[in-house]
């Protein structure tokens, strides 16, 4: 189903012509009250109208972009989470709960791909395996878990381990180990090893 999504305002006007789709950390097109608002997602305030309206529920996986949603539709392990009514928090917002981050520590030139290719498929396994056995009571404890990780700003699933599923699914590299240089080299032969001694006695 197609609706607005309501939400404040919290970057300058025409941000997404001077960047792209995904916010990051430190992003320089928040304002300085957006920012403040983010930090305790009080952005996401206005969807509890999306809710009452029936178009949203408190629990679920996040909307998608209209152009999100059609890229991914048709794809297999997204399209019984797709199919759900998207939530206010879910499984995999509380365990991206520190997406911005996240995306700020990855290469911008492939901050897309990386994206499309991993962090999805990961949000959507999260969202789905959750939403096959979620009850009453497990929605309960979600939406609580929720807004303590909000008051201590952390996430249940530290950036470390996602940089480590997304090097599993090889949708990123690891870092190369920089070269030594020629002064690093001499400066090591320099060094004396053990049990060695330099000059005469």
């Amino acid at each position: 189903m197609e609706f607005d999504i309501l939400k404040y305002r919290t970057m300058v006007e025409n941000a997404t012509a001077s960047g792209p789709a995904m916010t990051l950390a430190a992003d320089p097109r928040i304002t300085p009250l957006g920012r403040f608002m983010r930090r305790w997602k009080l952005d996401e305030l206005p969807q509890l109208f999306n809710v009452l309206r029936g178009e949203m529920s408190l629990v679920g996986p996040r909307p998608l972009p209209l152009a999100h949603w059609q890229l991914f539709c048709g794809r297999s392990d997204a399209r019984s989470t797709l199919s759900m009514r998207p939530g206010i928090t879910g499984a995999a917002t509380l365990q991206f709960l520190n997406e911005e981050k996240l995306l700020a520590s990855l290469p911008v030139e492939r901050l897309s791909e990386i994206y499309r290719d991993g962090i999805m498929p990961m949000k959507f396994s999260v969202d789905g395996e959750y939403m096959a056995r979620a009850t009453f009571a497990s929605d309960l404890r979600l939406l609580l878990t929720t807004a303590l990780s909000i008051f201590r700003h952390a996430s249940r699933v530290p950036n470390v381990q996602i940089h480590q599923n997304l090097l599993e699914r090889g949708t990123v590299t690891p870092p190369r180990e920089p070269e030594a240089t020629f002064r690093d080299i001499n400066r090591r032969q320099d060094v004396p090893r053990a049990g060695a001694t330099s000059g005469t006695r």
